[in-house]
């Protein structure tokens, strides 16, 4: 049988499902401040999104204008472009550190579970530091064979603002 639980005010954080989550989420981050791509997208579902939209309030990805909105093929191409050969996203890339925090359980089950959080990352690159903040919803697939992102969803504060490009993965 399949519990679920929706939490309010962090109650649920110490659950070993959450705890799981939240690892998986800060395992990523490391990845990406590292700029270990191939085993970032290993990290996600072959039916994983991976979605940066411009409307802050969307929920229908699909039918919207997005900054990202990257399915396994896309992540693929998005991380060959950004470790092989010459390519703007790649050569002389930021330095990034983020922050990943103030964890909200939206959902648990056996199978699942989805947690919104904040995240603050830092780039620097030829002398300037750049912020880039926002909400990040996981939906975490949770398996004996190991957990996998689901879904990831990236909320700029400035989404609807001229955003510069990035090159690295928010």
């Amino acid at each position: 049988m399949t519990e679920t639980l929706m939490s309010t005010a962090g109650t649920g954080l110490t659950d070993p499902r959450v705890i799981r989550a939240i690892q998986l989420v800060w395992h990523e981050a490391d990845l990406l401040d590292r700029k270990r791509y191939e085993p970032w997208q290993d990290l996600y579902a072959e039916d994983a999104y991976y979605v940066v939209p411009i409307d802050s309030e969307t929920e229908d990805f699909a039918n919207t204008l997005n900054m990202v909105y990257d399915d396994a093929r896309m992540r693929g191409m998005r991380v060959t472009r950004m470790t092989e050969g010459y390519a703007i996203a790649a050569v002389d890339s930021a330095r990034t550190v983020r922050t990943v925090s103030r964890f909200v359980v939206e959902n648990v089950t056996d199978d699942e579970v989805t947690l919104r959080s904040a995240q603050v990352l830092v780039a620097y690159k030829r002398g300037r530091h750049d912020l880039w903040a926002g909400e990040v919803t996981h939906r975490i697939r949770l398996s004996d064979g190991g957990d996998r992102i689901a879904l990831k969803v990236v909320r700029l504060v400035d989404s609807e603002d001229a955003v510069p490009a990035a090159g690295f993965l928010l």
